[in-house]
């Protein structure tokens, strides 16, 4: 579709926080590129500064690493030049300097805590994190963390920047209208077979004993806290919230930051200093320390037990899963119906238990892009059967079982402004954002302080980085 495939990679946040199919399509779209002729044993021993924007420099070696994250992640890296992986770190810094400026604030507390996070999966996938810093060619641990957290602080700060120049933009009906008209009939977007999901979810029941178990737990570890002992330490041996566990179960919250309510309850009950009784969520059962008030925000560090299901407490959850579905194919209630009045999902039970896809927050799954767990629990399913109940083990809310059925299926087709409006509209919204940035890069580059050194100066960018008038 020309009409997107001209405009700038500069919508979308970060090179590696997309996939890369998407990443690829859209480098190849935005950047013409020259390979520039470079002495590649020159640049094997001297790591240079090959650009400046503003206050920040790309080195040499930043390309390299660019390309290393890539294939570390198992993509494919042969069409990709380095003339392009310059470009967009560029864009990078332009955001990250722009920010500065605009004084966007990035709390360090928060990029720790990513990092902690990249750190945690990186050393779950190399083996150890000698392995990590050996694999990034770090002289150690700590010169690796420093590295890790500039990068990250620099994304994040492009990230925000962007979000800033697209916060208000909006898309009308009559835009979508235009934008879809002016696509020729033979460039028209091409929409993939799609699916509609439904599902019950049945939760095993946890035994009184276990849950009793559970807060006895909780109540000794407060209690050793209050005598003296190191919560943040307790948290990282006993926490099941591994997205915590790094950092001692520690969160900065508001009022408006999304946790359930029953937590956020809680945690503004307490004082600086205290330690909550044991309480349950949807998620487990917790105890939280307050550690500081500071303004509308609370720094607290909390634990997380989940309790541990018991093989009777799975064959019963299976059984019932096993007699909804008896019902249902029985004619006694529809589908729609169960999962309103017997699902233990929540965020289901209302619209009879159809999914709503994460990325583009409808109720349509393209077959190309679905999940590759859910796709193989849907695809051989055939109209209106109903799946043998499906045992998942979910990481935040632990073991379940499923019951799924495909309630539409939407062939391949040529996009039709009736029936895929809300695609439409959201493709006309990507244009319109895209081309709110391309011109506010064009403006703050004129404006800021941009240099390319050496070959590179000989690629062709779209972007004006040279400021040839």
């Amino acid at each position: 579709m020309k009409l997107l495939q001209k405009t700038s990679l500069t919508l979308f946040a970060l090179l590696f926080v997309f996939s890369f199919s998407e990443a690829q399509e859209i480098i190849k779209d935005s950047v013409k590129v020259t390979t520039p002729k470079v002495n590649s044993s020159k640049r094997q021993k001297v790591d240079g500064i090959i650009a400046t924007v503003g206050e920040y420099i790309v080195l040499d070696s930043d390309i390299d690493k660019s390309f290393l994250e890539l294939s570390s992640q198992g993509n494919s890296i042969k069409d990709i030049t380095r003339c392009q992986m310059l470009g967009k770190l560029l864009e990078d810094k332009l955001y990250a300097h722009q920010a500065i400026q605009d004084s966007i604030i990035v709390k360090d507390e928060e990029i720790r805590e990513r990092m902690n996070q990249q750190m945690e999966y990186m050393v779950e996938q190399l083996g150890s994190i000698d392995k990590v810093v050996k694999y990034f060619k770090k002289n150690n641990e700590e010169d690796f963390r420093t590295d890790l957290f500039e990068i990250l602080k620099q994304q994040k700060l492009a990230a925000e920047m962007q979000s800033k120049i697209i916060a208000d933009i909006q898309i009308t009906p009559e835009e979508t209208r235009n934008f879809f008209k002016k696509i020729p009939n033979n460039e028209k977007p091409v929409f993939g077979a799609e699916l509609e999901i439904a599902q019950i979810v049945v939760t095993p029941k946890i035994s009184p004993e276990e849950k009793q178990r559970i807060i006895q737990k909780l109540k000794d570890i407060k209690k050793e806290v209050e005598e003296g002992a190191s919560f943040k330490t307790r948290a990282v041996i006993y926490t099941d919230d591994k997205g915590s566990a790094a950092t001692g179960g520690f969160y900065k919250i508001n009022k408006k930051t999304g946790f359930v309510k029953e937590f956020k309850d809680v945690a503004f009950s307490l004082e600086e200093g205290q330690i909550s009784e044991p309480f349950e969520t949807e998620f487990g059962f917790h105890i939280i320390y307050l550690e500081k008030i500071k303004g509308q925000d609370l720094e607290l560090r909390h634990i997380l037990m989940m309790p541990k299901v018991s093989i009777a407490d799975l064959n019963d959850a299976k059984e019932k899963a096993l007699l909804i579905k008896k019902k249902i194919e029985n004619k006694e209630i529809s589908f729609a119906d169960a999962a309103r009045t017997m699902s233990d999902e929540k965020e289901t039970r209302a619209n009879g238990g159809t999914l709503i896809n994460p990325k583009t927050q409808d109720t349509h799954f393209e077959l190309t892009k679905m999940d590759p767990e859910l796709y193989s629990q849907v695809s051989n399913l055939k109209d209106n059967e109903i799946s043998e109940p499906v045992l998942e083990d979910e990481p935040r809310t632990g073991k379940k079982y499923k019951l799924l059925i495909v309630t539409n299926r939407i062939d391949e087709h040529a996009a039709d402004y009736s029936k895929d409006f809300t695609k439409i509209r959201e493709l006309a919204l990507k244009e319109k954002q895209i081309n709110a940035i391309g011109k506010w890069t064009n403006e703050k580059i004129k404006e800021t302080y941009v240099k390319i050194n050496g070959e590179y100066r000989n690629c062709d960018f779209t972007n004006n980085w040279l400021k040839n008038d």
